[in-house]
Parts: C-alpha cells; structure tokens; sequence
C-alpha cells in the first residue's frame, strides 16, 4: 500500500524574496534561505507545498516552483499595540486556514512559534520546528524582544511534534532548558549554477547581516593586519543597527586592501563565493551559518571563530583559530601555498556535495514525518 500524498506548509515572514528574484532588495536572511531551498526539495518528493510570508505587494494564492504562497500583513501594518492580533496574528490565522496542510514548518525563535502550534492543536495538524540558533534554546537570550512573545515562543516549543536541531549542542541545549528531544538533520546548500565564475581574484570574504554579535569590527582588524590581501566585506544593516552600520562602512573606506559593499541580494552572492580563497567568520555565535555551505559547495575552505560541533576541524573544512593573530597566520599560510589550498578547495566541494544536497536532507525529513504519522495512526 503506497503512502497518502502529503501536505506541507513552509511559515516564514521573510521568504518570499528568496522565492521571487524580482524582490532580492528585500531582507534575506539565512533561515529565509533555508526554508525556500527545502520546500523546492519537498516539492521534488511529490508533497503539495505551500509557503506563508509577510506581504509585500505580491499577489495572493501566487504559484512559484510549484509553492502556492499565500501573505499574511504588511510590515508596519496596524496600530501599535493592536496589531499584535490584527492584522498580524488575524492573517496569520486565516493564511494558515487556506494553507490546509497535514504539516506545517516554522523556525527561528518568535511569536509565529506559539501561533502555527495553537493552529495545530486546534486543527489536528502537525507541527515541525526548526531551531535557527543557539539562542533559541536559551531561556532570557532568544531574539525576541518582548516577554509576552517569549513565552508564546515557549508554548509553541512545547508543543511541536518534532523539533530539528542544526547540532549536537543544539540538542544538549533543547534537553538541559526545556526537557525535550529532537534529532539532529543538516542544512541545505544551494548547488552551484553551471556558469558560476572560478577565478579566484578576492582573497578572503566576510558575509553577514551587520548586527553587534557578527562583530563585523573585526573584519577591520584583520584586514590591517593583513595588508597584502584583497578582503571584500559583504552584509546590509538590520533594523535597530543602522549606526553600527554607518560606523563600519566609515572606518572600512579608510582601509585599502578591504572593499565595503553592503547590501548584496541573496542570489547575487555565490557569485562572491566562487571568486573567494578563503571565507571568514567573525561571530561570537551561530546556528549553522548558510554561508558556511554556500562557500564549501564551491570549494572555498572558512576560517570561524565559531565552529558549530567542531566539524571546521574535525572534517578539515578550513580553521577554528582561538584568535585573531592564528586566524591571520593561517590565513596567510594557506593563500601562499596554492598546491595546498588548491587540495583544501577540492575537499571541502565534495564534503558539501555529499551531506547537504537539497534532495538528500529532504528525504531525512520526510523520514521523520512519515514516523509522526505511523505513531499518530497507532495512538
């Protein structure tokens, strides 16, 4: 007997940039990313998808790679205060309705959290969670701003039906403050285009939203100590960090070995991958960073400060210095010794093409669904 057709419902406010190209001067961030990469899997696997997303002008019930996408409010919608329930949580609701799906997919620590598991529960529905950081298993430092959001965010988490971890210390992290279980399951990687560039004229790259934690300051101090490379700084300002923003685009103009781009559109970026020796990450903590798989799929080895469950050093997928004086003699050891960078770039392609392919993650997943089903038909 064949399985029944599935249904799944991707919520993520910020992805429909990422679906549409003619929107890549919205906000992408890397969750966005992952979401619209797995729904494209799920649709491969023969699942009915849709995908729920803030408005931003497009038209309703829009069909895209097979995603029915359906909006929700318009950002600064509603008056302050209420439109906490309309129109935010008012068209969230009725998104979800029309969605209609057996599954429903969020992640990243917020309200939304709390609102698709109250949907679930009251719909007969099942819930998948994501987390998206580390943070979003530590009481009191989740990104959420406000206390009452924070605990919907928690009565979400409670009651998901299956939880996914990036990492083992996501899982440690999900045990130890909230006495749950959940497996972990890798990212995805977008796989290269045929036609990407492959001359390697940028030496060390540096990507990521401008926000205090990244620590984009320092990038400047790597890039004065290392004045014979070409360093390209890469991440647009988010909301509340514009003065960190102006205040790094300043002193970079003063460097002249590191060229300050800002914004760049999410599909305008492997570009800047493939031109790269080497990627740089500055971030006192992560989940695990999309950046990380779109430099390794095109061979570019990253040098983190932050390495999720050690796998940097354990797979040999470039460097975890301790500080930034190792990271700039690695940095240089590695760029003037060309046989073994070129080793290194061949390596870490085929770590990236072996564990991350949108089609094998998203098999596990369905794995998983097809389990909650089994147990649910069983209770």
């Amino acid at each position: 007997m064949t399985s029944p057709r599935r249904s799944i419902c991707f919520v993520g406010a910020d992805n429909y940039p990422v679906l549409n190209p003619d929107f890549r001067d919205h906000y992408i961030g890397g969750e966005s990313v992952q979401q619209t990469l797995l729904a494209r899997a799920f649709v491969g696997l023969g699942y009915d998808v849709s995908m729920v997303v803030t408005d931003l002008g497009q038209p309703d019930d829009e069909v895209i790679d097979g995603i029915t996408v359906y909006k929700t409010f318009r950002p600064g919608a509603g008056i302050p205060v209420f439109r906490f329930i309309h129109p935010r949580f008012s068209s969230l609701w009725k998104a979800l309705k029309k969605a209609d799906a057996d599954i429903y997919y969020q992640s990243c620590a917020s309200v939304a959290t709390g609102f698709v598991a109250w949907f679930c529960r009251k719909h007969d529905r099942k819930l998948v969670f994501r987390v998206a950081h580390d943070t979003d298993l530590m009481p009191g430092r989740q990104l959420i701003p406000y206390w009452r959001d924070m605990k919907i965010f928690e009565y979400g988490l409670r009651r998901a039906d299956l939880i996914i971890n990036q990492s083992r210390r996501q899982q440690d992290l999900l045990r130890e403050n909230y006495h749950l279980e959940g497996p972990e399951l890798n990212m995805v990687v977008q796989l290269p285009e045929p036609d990407e560039a492959r001359s390697r004229d940028i030496d060390v790259l540096w990507v990521n939203n401008l926000r205090p934690f990244k620590r984009p300051d320092l990038v400047l101090e790597l890039a004065g100590k290392l004045p014979g490379l070409r360093i390209v700084m890469i991440g647009g300002t988010c909301h509340g960090h514009e003065d960190l923003f102006e205040d790094i685009r300043r002193r970079a103009e003063r460097i002249p070995n590191l060229e300050f781009k800002g914004h760049v559109p999410y599909q305008d970026v492997n570009a800047f991958y493939a031109r790269s020796r080497v990627l740089i990450n500055t971030s006192d903590s992560e989940g695990f960073p999309n950046s990380f798989l779109q430099a390794w799929v095109r061979g570019t080895p990253v040098f983190s400060f932050f390495d999720p469950d050690g796998i940097i050093a354990r797979e040999r997928l470039g460097c975890a210095p301790g500080g930034t004086d190792q990271m700039v003699a690695e940095i240089q050891a590695l760029i003037h010794d060309p046989v073994r960078l070129a080793g290194l770039s061949s390596h870490v392609a085929r770590f990236a093409l072996d564990h991350y392919s949108p089609k094998a993650v998203a098999l596990r997943y369905h794995e998983f669904i097809q389990q909650l089903f089994r147990d649910a038909s069983r209770s």
